[in-house]
């Protein structure tokens, strides 16, 4: 499998010491309140969650969009001390970390989200009979408001699966490969996903973000139909369905500044 490389560029590690006894080593997770010490402030610690992994051979920090935090992963074979230590040395990374994170925007009447990078207000209207409909920068969702939220979820995912989709056919069919399946899902981790057997899948939170860049991600998936690597000849697979490198190097740019928008809604 192959992806589109990381929602957030924000990922910093340090080695496991082998030194540690084996008495030490981590079965569960650093507790809030060593955590807290470590980092010296227990509202930062609030929004740390650590995770033990048997698989991985370092200590890892990684800004969760979504929740509105930083994922800690601490091998289950390095010791709550190394592990304890590396949070208390990464402390201000992890405070300069949260304090850029965009706001959260609620799927609320009124609200403003990004459609397609456009703006568009959200208004319910119960007193109108049908679905959800994008209208003069409006998203109008008729019916009953608390289930708003997730009816207009429902046809976000819709309106993403049926972009993609088309785009992502269209540009296989230009390099003689075949697309097997399209599924959009809430990922946090990566942006796009291709397997050998021809199936791709994405995040559906790209609707939010402009065409350009949701059309990037389905070049450089399509393109692994073709070359599963990140090889030259890849890279020129996928300026060749954008028609320029230009393209691709402009969408780049956008996810690493801005994909954090992207899970600030809902």
């Amino acid at each position: 499998m192959s992806w589109l490389g990381r929602i957030s560029e924000a990922v910093i590690s340090g080695h496991s010491k082998r030194s540690s006894p084996r008495a030490l080593f981590a079965t569960q997770p650093v507790s809030k309140p060593l955590l807290t010490e470590a980092v010296g402030d227990a509202a930062l610690a609030e929004r740390i969650v650590v995770r033990v992994s048997a698989r991985a051979r370092r200590v890892c920090l990684r800004l969760d969009p979504w929740a509105g935090g930083v994922i800690l992963v601490q091998p289950r074979r390095m010791s709550t001390k190394a592990v304890l230590a590396f949070a208390a040395e990464k402390r201000h990374w992890i405070a300069n970390q949260l304090a850029s994170l965009p706001p959260r925007t609620e799927f609320a009447d009124g609200a403003v989200i990004s459609l397609c990078g456009r703006d568009h207000r959200i208004r319910f209207a119960p007193q109108l009979r049908g679905t959800v409909s994008a209208i003069d920068g409006e998203i109008v969702i008729c019916g009953r408001p608390e289930h708003g939220r997730r009816r207009l979820i429902d046809w976000l995912k819709a309106q993403a699966r049926t972009n993609i989709t088309a785009q992502a056919r269209a540009m296989a069919a230009r390099l003689d490969r075949k697309v097997t399946r399209v599924t959009v899902r809430d990922t946090i981790s990566r942006w796009g996903s291709c397997t050998r057997a021809g199936r791709l899948s994405f995040s559906w939170r790209l609707i939010f973000a402009p065409d350009t860049v949701l059309t990037y991600v389905v070049a450089h998936e399509v393109a692994h139909l073709k070359h599963m690597n990140h090889g030259p000849a890849f890279w020129r697979t996928v300026d060749e369905l954008l028609s320029g490198a230009a393209i691709a190097a402009s969408a780049r740019h956008w996810l690493r500044r801005h994909g954090a928008i992207l899970h600030s809604y809902g």
